[in-house]
């Protein structure tokens, strides 16, 4: 029974990834206003009904492969030492991300270029950011170095802003330098209010 489990996990992965690269494919090819679910249903082998049980909309099945990034990234920051700050622990999980990577893949430059050119992507992104910077920034909380108050949730949300912000200088830039340089700084940018030992300060 685990191996059949499996075994339709794999396939389920593997069905949700061809339905995503098609519809990044079409999107590219054709612009987003021109793509319809049939289509990107059809390019993948699958019924229309079949794409409706692993994506809402055709800018759930283009933005596939950035919002998965970032659970990966989630995850990886949970398994961060725990002497690290809160702020270290979120740039040192991208950095090593990169260096397993070995860098992003071509489909990573394409979501960023279709993200700012469509605006129903672009808001589609920010909606799926919402949802894992409430995550990100429970994460933050539980390793106990976030402090009280809003100070996880304004981390996590900067920590995803500036992910964005390097994205899309890498992009504009057209990908002349790694991705991970132009993190990296924008991360040391935007550290200066977290990337301290001090303790936050205590409402009285």
């Amino acid at each position: 029974m685990e191996i059949t489990a499996g075994l339709r996990e794999r396939k389920k992965a593997e069905t949700r990834l061809a339905v995503h690269e098609a519809a990044l494919r079409l999107t590219t090819e054709h612009g987003l206003e021109n793509v319809t679910v049939e289509a990107i249903a059809d390019a993948a082998n699958i019924s229309r009904r079949t794409f409706s049980n692993y994506f809402d909309s055709k800018e759930d099945a283009v933005l596939y492969g950035d919002e998965q990034r970032i659970r990966l990234l989630v995850e990886r920051i949970r398994t961060r030492p725990a002497e690290e700050s809160a702020w270290r622990a979120l740039h040192g999980s991208v950095i090593d991300f990169y260096c397993e990577m070995g860098g992003p893949d071509k489909q990573w430059a394409v979501r960023a270029k279709l993200a700012k050119r469509h605006p129903s992507l672009l808001a589609r992104q920010l909606a799926n950011h919402a949802s894992l910077e409430r995550e990100l920034a429970q994460v933050i909380a539980d390793r106990g170095d976030g402090g009280p108050g809003p100070r996880p949730q304004v981390m996590a949300a900067a920590f995803l802003v500036a992910l964005r912000v390097a994205t899309h200088i890498w992009s504009d830039e057209h990908e002349s330098r790694p991705l991970s340089e132009i993190m990296d700084g924008v991360l040391d940018e935007m550290a200066r209010p977290f990337d301290d030992d001090r303790p936050a300060r205590q409402d009285t």
